[in-house]
């Protein structure tokens, strides 16, 4: 795994190894280091280690301790192709997170998975039912039935006089491929992502953090696979049947049928048995059986294209693909069923001892992960009718229309987004007051008795501050908008019953018709432009290290916990980054070097999960040093299964308490771990816990230094290894490391 040259192998001097992990915003490896020249001494081009280059001043850092950073931006993010995947596959990977969320309960554990998967299927169903509407239900059926439609448009034309068994024959060739594509995307082979495993010991920890980067969750995600794209190749088939479906329908076509429910039936069975899923060794039963599901099932596609070609009894006379409208309808309703299901779960099984919204992060984000997979499918399918539409009169419009299904989500959808926007908006100014007049009690503890000239600086870091705590009223809001997406999904049953959105609103709220499609237009374009956002964000998310500090923190938080729930979900980059940091840093000390780990941002929670698999033999030679760490402000709310005060104080017991946290007010995302331990305040001698967070004045004055013409900058959440205080941190740890060592 990791490179050969002469620094890192050597004999050792007993030296003292600094080793910083970046957060999600990643950086050049001498950005990391703060020193200009930086070569690689193990690793590769994806994730490696890198140290300054020997022979130039300055290569050791404070205390004479020898430098080293490693470098795991690219596994998350790399090539375009890979950047791309995951803007369309961001409600997979939602769903996947969601499942991680789950609240500290041990009872929780193995409903919230089940229904997570099930929800996960469901999704797999609306994707492939996406395009079902658009080659099968808009082209196939409605447009190839207008003359006006097909008129100028030869790509059809050909196909237009066909019977409508050869044209939904023909057409379905598209979402088998579809469903082709995210099948290689979930299966393609990826030597960054390859599972590097860490040697089994009982030294390990028994808390849940430890798991992530330990298990090889290959054999799961290549079972849940095959159980996807069986439900995946089910649903196209059950779509042809349905719309087969009549007094006319053949014997072959009910057989069918009848096999491709049993299917269906089996693959949710499947996913909610999680001994027989979960199993660790590859190639058991469990294996044969999933892939034997799949192979069955896309032969059984094969079988059902060949009776909707042939099958000679008359096609009902619908105005559109018959059974589609209904299908999407009870698809939004089982999803809103699931979602009320998982909610249920969570608020039975809260802690009391948690945080007030601690746990809920589950049916949170499984129904942001639901509205925007409904979302995407309804743009699809409504951009592509307005496409076909062009030139069209309001009968031929009204003839190639998306299901009342489609209308009713973009319309849940939008009042989701507006309803969510107004309250977040309630919430800001509502809770400013109590922000800023926080805020200005901070300034004035650390900034006492400031001259006039100082009073806008004063104010800027007031906002500052403010604005860093909205952090926690997120969290909230998120809960606000996945009830709203709930209830959006709900609405789908008035388009079961045949109610137009704008005639049905016009009638209960007596909002004008013309309004309603008004709102209808503006949440199809809202749509279009977060789609067109996310893929301009996944295009220069891993090229602009700015623009990345905030758009690639979704996909590199995503990415970090393995595909459990959905395997079309990008891969895990943790199960090689922590298990490669498990190595390096078992290396180094068995070479007889103490490590200090330094983790800034999310690489503090790769710290942490490292730190739990290590032996006690290798810890007891290693110190840690965080900065604006996420692990208790967001990972302990968002994670409390995995990230607690249990497991925080595991990782300070197995460094022997050699850990310091440093943060500051200004941090947006990061905090303290234990207490703030503000200026004045007594720190407890009989709890080591307390004395590891180390709050940071920021900034460090108000005014310009006689040195220099413009004040010091305000830091916030950027890391600090340039900083003299970090430098100052870091002697102190390597102190206390080496004191233990006598």
């Amino acid at each position: 795994m990791f490179g050969t040259p002469a620094s890192s192998t050597g004999p050792s001097s007993g030296e003292v190894v600094e080793l910083r992990v970046h957060g999600v915003s990643g950086a050049a490896a001498e950005t990391v280091l703060d020193r200009p020249h930086a070569h690689q001494v193990a690793g590769d081009a994806n994730g490696g280690f890198y140290r300054p280059r020997p022979g130039y001043p300055d290569s050791t850092g404070p205390a004479g301790v020898t430098l080293e950073a490693y470098r795991w931006s690219d596994l998350p993010s790399g090539t375009a192709v890979r950047t791309l995947s995951l803007v369309f596959l961001l409600p997979f990977m939602l769903c996947n997170v969601a499942v991680w969320m789950r609240p500290k309960t041990v009872g929780a554990h193995t409903g919230m998975k089940s229904l997570c998967r099930v929800l996960g299927l469901t999704l797999t169903a609306l994707y492939v039912l996406s395009i079902v509407g658009v080659a099968l239900d808009l082209i196939a059926w409605r447009c190839m039935s207008s003359p006006r439609c097909l008129s100028d448009r030869d790509w059809l034309s050909w196909l237009g006089q066909r019977p409508e068994g050869a044209r939904l024959a023909v057409l379905s060739l598209v979402p088998a491929a579809a469903i082709g594509i995210v099948w290689w995307l979930g299966a393609r082979p990826g030597r960054p992502f390859s599972a590097f495993r860490t040697p089994a010991t009982g030294a390990l920890s028994g808390h849940e953090l430890s798991e992530v980067g330990r298990w090889d969750s290959a054999p799961l995600v290549g079972r849940l696979r095959s159980i996807h794209v069986a439900t995946a190749f089910a649903t196209l088939d059950a779509s042809l049947l349905a719309a087969r479906a009549g007094p006319g329908a053949s014997a072959i076509s009910v057989v069918l049928t009848v096999i491709v429910g049993a299917v269906l039936v089996t693959c949710v069975v499947l996913v909610c048995s999680h001994p027989l899923i979960d199993m660790a060794e590859a190639g058991g039963a469990a294996d044969r059986l999933t892939r034997s599901l799949r192979t069955v099932t896309c032969g059984l596609t094969i079988l059902v294209v060949a009776a909707v070609l042939i099958d000679p009894a008359p096609w009902p006379r619908e105005t559109g693909l018959p059974r589609y409208g209904a299908t999407m309808a009870w698809i939004f309703v089982a999803q809103t069923a699931l979602l009320a299901a998982i909610g249920l779960v969570v608020l039975s099984q809260r802690s009391p001892h948690g945080a007030a919204l601690r746990g809920t992060g589950t049916p949170a984000v499984a129904a942001v992960a639901t509205g925007l997979a409904v979302a995407f499918s309804a743009e699809l399918v409504y951009r592509v009718a307005d496409f076909l539409n062009r030139n069209q009169s309001t009968a031929e419009r009204l003839a190639i229309s998306p299901p009342l299904a489609y209308k009713w989500a973009i319309l849940g959808f939008f009042l989701a987004v507006m309803g969510t926007l107004v309250i977040g908006a309630l919430v800001t100014v509502v809770s400013s007051r109590g922000r800023y007049r926080a805020a200005a009690a901070i300034v004035a503890c650390d900034f006492p008795d400031p001259p006039p000239e100082a009073v806008p600086r004063v104010r800027q870091v007031q906002r500052t501050i403010a604005r860093a705590r909205f952090t926690e009223r997120l969290e909230p809001l998120t809960v606000v908008y996945a009830c709203l997406v709930g209830l959006g999904l709900a609405m789908s049953l008035l388009g079961l019953m045949g109610r137009y959105p704008p005639d049905t609103i016009e009638w209960f709220l007596r909002i004008p018709g013309e309004l309603v499609n008004f709102f209808l237009m503006v949440g199809s374009w809202v749509i279009a432009a977060i789609l067109l956002g996310l893929v301009i964000g996944g295009i220069f998310a891993y090229r602009t290290a700015e623009f990345r500090r905030y758009v690639g923190v979704i996909w590199d938080l995503g990415t970090f916990w393995p595909r459990s729930a959905h395997p079309f979900a990008p891969p895990c980059y943790a199960e090689r980054a922590v298990p490669e940091l498990t190595r390096r840093i078992t290396y180094l000390v068995q070479r007889g070097d103490l490590v200090l780990l330094s983790g800034h941002s999310h690489g503090s929670v790769l710290l942490a999960a490292t730190l739990l698999q290590l032996p006690d033999v290798v810890c007891g030679r290693i110190a840690l040093l965080t900065s604006g760490t996420p692990l208790r402000r967001l990972y302990g709310r968002l994670f409390p299964a995995y990230v607690n005060e249990e497991a925080l104080r595991e990782v300070g017991r197995r460094v022997g308490w050699r850990w310091i946290n440093i943060w500051r007010d200004t941090d947006q995302i990061g905090g303290w771990i234990f207490s703030p331990h503000r200026p004045g305040e007594p720190v407890p001698a009989d709890d080591p816990a307390m004395g590891v967070d180390r709050r940071q004045l920021d900034p460090r004055g108000l005014l310009p230094p006689p040195s220099d013409s413009v004040p010091p900058p305000i830091v916030g959440h950027l890391p600090c290894e340039s900083d003299d205080r970090f430098a100052d941190v870091v002697r102190e740890l390597v102190g206390r490391l080496r004191a233990s060592r006598g």
